[in-house]
């Protein structure tokens, strides 16, 4: 697959042969639900916790002898009737996170990719570089070359007056090539891979 580099200008700089086995697959739907839900699910946070009978630290001596004292037994002070004892039915603690295959999720995300490429939404960039790290400046470049909602990934170490101009702009997201991953790639309109990425990712899945 053929594609032109254009740079941050909106300057042709030359064409470059994308991997077929990496942006030229038949996306398939299954695969890239799966990798979102996995994602999704990680994130989330445990849910709370409430200690029962059997968690609560108090002591467990009879609290007062069974009969003759006019008032109900009780041999806890653990039970959930009083003050400082144990939730009766309390939720308890659930991780959401659930296990997906490494081959799965790397094949999810070279799924990912073709979807992008097969759509026409994938632009390359020579580089992601600014000179002057101005939001004002790179927000007026990104409205001259139509981009208002963009994932742009970079290469291992992103640019500093880029990532620092980009941080403010909304719906655009900069990240490193570590950072790639699939929730994020559909989340947004276009995907902007500079050639160090694509050369990485190459590299990675070579």
């Amino acid at each position: 697959m053929n594609i032109d580099i254009t740079s941050l200008d909106g300057q042709s700089s030359g064409s470059l042969e994308l991997n077929d086995s990496i942006f030229g697959l038949e996306p398939r739907p299954d695969l890239i639900s799966r990798m979102v839900r996995y994602q999704l699910a990680k994130r989330r946070d445990v849910a709370a916790a409430a200690m029962g009978r059997a968690e609560v630290w108090r002591t467990g001596k009879k609290m007062y002898k069974q009969k003759g004292t006019g008032s109900a037994r009780h041999g806890s002070a653990r039970v959930p009737q009083f003050r400082g004892g144990g939730k009766a039915h309390g939720p308890v603690a659930r991780a959401f996170a659930h296990d997906l295959p490494k081959k799965v999720r790397a094949l999810a995300l070279k799924h990912a990719l073709s979807a992008k490429a097969k759509s026409g939404e994938i632009i390359i960039w020579d580089k992601a570089a600014l000179d002057e790290g101005k939001t004002k400046l790179l927000k007026e470049r990104f409205g001259a070359l139509g981009l208002t909602n963009a994932l742009i990934i970079d290469g291992a170490e992103l640019h500093q007056g880029f990532s620092l101009a980009a941080r403010n702009i909304p719906q655009i997201d900069v990240l490193p090539i570590q950072g790639i991953n699939v929730y994020d790639i559909l989340r947004r309109e276009k995907l902007v891979l500079t050639r160090a990425a694509v050369d990485a990712l190459e590299a990675r899945f070579a």
